[in-house]
């Protein structure tokens, strides 16, 4: 069946090359008998029909060859369009773009790959950047803090109170940092599809409760309404990596929470999927961070992330590890409102790609 509307077209090309070589013919043919005649010889019928073909195949042959003459200059310009983009994008410069007159022939489908090709790499590039960026700037901030404090601390006439207050903000840093680099490489272990991935049995809602009774000292601490509502529900998944799901979800309700606030955790199954709503009653998140919550490194609340530790990766490592196991994540927020972070997952183990 793929292979009718080929044939159908490569008809159609035949035709309407005969039709145009017919045509050339007929006009080279033409001229040579208003060429013949103007001259206006007395010669027989017959030398004139031969003069006729002949001067009609030189014409022909005339035209061809500077039809061609032009052809081979514009397909040589082309090649060398061709090749001057390969080297700008072998050198690294990837805003390549080969412009298009008619599909360029046959060679339509190459130059349209080169170009997806070039814009490919060239958004690669952007987000290398853009990811190098966000890790000096995420890296610059506790090792500044460090390098300070430390040099501070070579003052004598600190006091013991000073000195201990300088040595937690460097330990807290360190902790940050050492954070920072966790997730990074957790996000890159994940990312190159070579994770470890043990699919078993999951009480899911025993996982949960377990983990929302560690999480008692930070919202106990903060004087939070904690409610849950779990179904049992069984599914097939890796069980640590869906333990770190919860538990960053659960410590960024916790975070995002003003003092005497709620957080809820539903747990229920809705036919062949597990479904968990993690609710909060905190500051909640603008539409047009919603766009970006999943981005690496980005951050709703920039001074309260940062000031909270936070780098900007939780989620991105809550999607992953989500899509691995076939599932899907989604957030509705609104300022002031809270935030409602639903994740869903098929109750049989269904490793992906990701995106």
């Amino acid at each position: 069946m793929d292979g009718e509307p080929l044939n159908f077209w490569l008809r159609v090309r035949i035709i309407f090359f005969m039709i145009l070589l017919l045509s050339a013919l007929v006009v080279c043919w033409t001229a040579a008998f208003y060429i013949t005649h103007g001259l206006r010889w007395h010669i027989s019928p017959l030398l004139r029909q031969l003069l006729n073909s002949v001067l009609g195949f030189f014409i022909f042959g005339v035209s061809i060859s500077i039809i061609s003459r032009f052809a081979k200059r514009r397909q040589s310009e082309f090649y060398q369009l061709v090749i001057d983009a390969l080297k700008r994008i072998s050198k690294g410069d990837f805003k390549v773009e080969i412009p298009v007159f008619g599909e360029n022939g046959h060679w339509g489908g190459i130059v349209k790959g080169i170009n997806n090709m070039a814009a490919d790499l060239n958004n690669l590039e952007h987000m290398r950047q853009e990811f190098i960026s966000n890790v000096s700037h995420e890296t610059q901030s506790p090792l500044t803090s460090i390098s300070g404090f430390a040099r501070v601390l070579r003052e004598e006439n600190l006091s013991p109170g000073q000195r201990d207050h300088y040595l937690n903000i460097i330990e807290e840093e360190s902790v940050r940092l050492s954070r920072l680099s966790e997730n990074m490489l957790r996000l890159a272990s994940l990312d190159s599809d070579k994770h470890p991935f043990h699919a078993e049995p999951v009480r899911l809602d025993k996982q949960l409760q377990m983990l929302v009774l560690a999480c008692e000292p930070q919202w106990q601490g903060k004087d939070l309404d904690m409610s849950v509502e779990f179904e049992p529900v069984t599914i097939e998944a890796d069980r640590d990596l869906l333990s770190q799901v919860w538990v960053n979800l659960l410590h960024n309700a916790i975070k995002f929470t003003p003092e005497g606030g709620t957080v809820q955790v539903f747990l229920e199954e809705s036919g062949q999927e597990a479904v968990v709503r993690v609710r909060d009653s905190g500051i909640g998140i603008s539409a047009e961070d919603l766009e970006h919550i999943f981005e690496r490194f980005y951050k709703a609340d920039k001074s309260r992330t940062r000031s909270g530790g936070g780098s900007g990766l939780g989620l991105s490592i809550i999607q992953k590890i989500v899509q691995m196991h076939g599932g899907s994540v989604s957030v509705q927020s609104a300022p002031g409102e809270g935030t409602e972070m639903t994740v869903r997952l098929p109750k049989t183990a269904d490793r992906a790609a990701g995106p």
